[in-house]
Formats: structure tokens, C-alpha cells, sequence
């Protein structure tokens, strides 16, 4: 399901029990200097990742300072606080004007809060030119995390280069029969550059169905509960999305990969170890 870019008012994009994507949840808080925000997601794990700007995060006793190096989701690496189930967070700005996602995923499991600086980031740059595939990934709560985190996986993705297919080849995730595939709720927020910018989100809930296609603009979220769903940026254009993933009974992301387009695999240029990554 799509959803038009629009003012939220700090309140939730996807909010907890979400019709479409139950166990993850989203929202986009904008502050200026010096306003505070405070964040409980009842049920649910969060992680606070700054968009842009700078901020303080409190969790009970603990304070991260300083956490945000950039002025946009294009300038340089994230930044992230993770924040375990049943503790509330206080953000406060400390730049003119703060973008700050907050990333969710429903779980039982209770850890420690911790921080994510940009040289703790696990990359990955993957796919071809040639291929339409070329992108990079920026893992924030990754296969690094694993043991400190629940059930959710966050990352930024963009396309390198301008235009060019993600999510591709066309994968599903929405059964949980490990170890063929694993059910995990996903949302994307989509930015692009120039602003102006677009792209289709294309969404087919079986193998033989005629799928539905959307076409997302800077700030489009996109909820993703089940079926394939690959996406693609218009020439010209450089596309970037913050996703959440949430996983149901486990963290780790087995992705089932659509039969009739499964051989791609082996035509993009080190699609495997972008697969392994998220773990």
C-alpha cells in the first residue's frame, strides 16, 4: 500500500498493529532547535535515526549526545540510538531543523540501548550498470547487531548512479517456513534526488497475478505485508529509501525469490552477499 508524502505532525506514519504491516511501525518526527519529542512504542523495539540534523537522545539514566553528522539522507553516513522494548525516548534538536525516523518491530525480547556511529555502518555496494542494478547499502541495524537486537533490521538503500531497479530480482518475504523464506513486515520511505524526482513500486501478491504498480515521489511510504516487490527509479533521478524490516519469529530475513526471475541471480554482480547481509 501506498502512501502520499503529506505533514504527519510527529505522529505515526504506520502506527502499532498496523492493518497492513502489523509487526513493524514508522514515524517521522520534525523538530527545531531545541524542541523535544518523546518516543514510547508500546510493544515494539524502535530505533531513532536521524535524517538530518542533530540530536540528544535520553533512555532512562543513559544519554547520547550529539548523534547526527548531516545535513540530509544524501550527505554522508547515519547515525542511530536503538531502543529496547518498553523504554521511552526523549529526542531534543540541537540543529535548526531535525528529521528524525523512528523504525520499529513488535517483539518480546527486552536489551540494552546502545548507539550507532557512521564508521560502525556495514556497507555493501552491489549489482552492475550493465545489469540496471547498481546500488549501495547502508546497514544501521544489521547482521553487526546480531544478539543486541530483537526482531528489527533497519537500512538506508540507494540507487548508484541515476535510475536503475531495486528489490530485484523479485523476492517475497511474507510466509514464515524458514529456512525457505521468513515472514517479515516491511515499510520503505522513499527520497529523491532531485526532489522532483520519481519512481514505480511495484507490488504482486502471487506468482501468477498481474501485479499493481505505484509511482512514489520524495517522502512516499510504501507498506509492504506480503507479496513481490521490486522497485525502480526514472532516469535521471537518484533514489533513496529508509527501510524497516520486522521480523515474526526471527531477525534473520530469508527471502523467497519469485521462481520465473529466481536465475537473475546469478547475473548481478555480488547480489549474495547483499542476501547474507541481511541477517
Amino acid at each position: 500500500m501506498h502512501i502520499p508524502p503529506y505533514s504527519n505532525s510527529n505522529r505515526p506514519i504506520v502506527d502499532i498493529d498496523d492493518v497492513d504491516v502489523s509487526l513493524a511501525y514508522l514515524n517521522i518526527v520534525k523538530l527545531e532547535r531545541g524542541e523535544r519529542f518523546i518516543s514510547n512504542v508500546p510493544g515494539y523495539e524502535t530505533c531513532i535515526v536521524p535524517a538530518s540534523g542533530t540530536i540528544d537522545v535520553f533512555t532512562g539514566s543513559m544519554r547520547f549526545s550529539d548523534v547526527g553528522v548531516r545535513g540530509s539522507v544524501w550527505d554522508g553516513d547515519p547515525s542511530a540510538v536503538y531502543i529496547p522494548l518498553g523504554a521511552e525516548a526523549e529526542i531534543v534538536s540541537k540543529s535548526d531543523r531535525t528529521e528524525v525516523f523512528v523504525a520499529g518491530a513488535r517483539c518480546t525480547e527486552v536489551f540494552q540501548p546502545f548507539e550507532v556511529r557512521p564508521d560502525q555502518i556495514d556497507q555493501l555496494q552491489y549489482g552492475s550498470d550493465d545489469t540496471k542494478t547498481h546500488r549501495k547499502i547502508k546497514h544501521i541495524l544489521g547482521k553487526s547487531s546480531a544478539g543486541k537486537v530483537s526482531r528489527l533490521l533497519v537500512s538506508e538503500l540507494l540507487t548508484v548512479g541515476a535510475g536503475g531497479w531495486s528489490g530485484f530480482p523479485t523476492h517475497k518475504h511474507d510466509t514464515d517456513r524458514p529456512p525457505i523464506e521468513t515472514k517479515h513486515d516491511e515499510i520503505y520511505n522513499f527520497r529523491f534526488r532531485p526532489e522532483n524526482g520519481f519512481g514505480m513500486q511495484l507490488l504482486q501478491e502471487h506468482e501468477d497475478d498481474i501485479g499493481h504498480a505505484f509511482q512514489v515521489v520524495n517522502g512516499s511510504t510504501v507498506k509492504i505485508g506480503k507479496g513481490y516487490h521490486p522497485s525502480v527509479a526514472a532516469p535521471g533521478y537518484e533514489m533513496y529509501y529508509f527501510t524497516i524490516l520486522a521480523g515474526q519469529s526471527q531477525r534473520p530475513l530469508i527471502q523467497y525469490f519469485q521462481p520465473s526471475h529466481a536465475y537473475q541471480l546469478e547475473t548481478i554482480p555480488g547480489i549474495k552477499d547483499m542476501i547474507a547481509k541481511f541477517k
